[in-house]
């Protein structure tokens, strides 16, 4: 019998990613995707110490195209995946830290761009297997902030 996770989540929490310079970003906590994903638009490639890099831009608050968090990460891995029926769509894998609650730790998220969809980030169950349960009746259970990122 395996102990039980430290946290438990409602179905939206305030989680950070510091170190891409996102403070507070409202995700949707999703157990059907297995990856975690974030709204990032102009991606562009580089290389730095023979390493491959992106540069993109983030709009961390739900409904607010105004203002933008631009950051940098190590790629991690691109994949081509479906976007729909007749589309590919380069996603670019990055690794982050997770601050959520009082904790934190490394997760990987894949830079898509979903201004077509409500929520910015969806943090899935790759990034909380083991560490984490999710109350699908209950939103925000570590506490609510309207704290904006400015």
């Amino acid at each position: 019998m395996s102990a039980e996770p430290h946290l438990k989540l409602g179905w939206r929490e305030w989680v950070g990613l510091p170190k891409i310079g996102i403070a507070r970003i409202k995700a949707k906590i999703d157990t059907g995707a297995l990856t975690s994903t974030l709204h990032a638009f102009e991606v562009e490639e580089f290389e730095f110490d023979d390493k491959p890099f992106v540069r993109f831009k983030i709009h961390p608050i739900q409904r607010d195209d105004e203002f933008v968090t631009e950051s940098i990460a190590e790629v991690i891995e691109k994949r081509n995946a479906p976007r729909s029926k007749d589309q590919q769509q380069d996603r670019w894998v990055i690794e982050t830290d997770l601050h959520i609650g009082d904790q934190k730790w490394p997760i990987q998220i894949n830079l898509v761009a979903r201004e077509d969809f409500m929520f910015r980030m969806v943090l899935g169950r790759s990034a909380i297997a083991g560490r984490a349960m999710v109350d699908p009746a209950s939103a925000f259970l570590l506490g609510k902030s309207w704290k904006k990122n400015k």
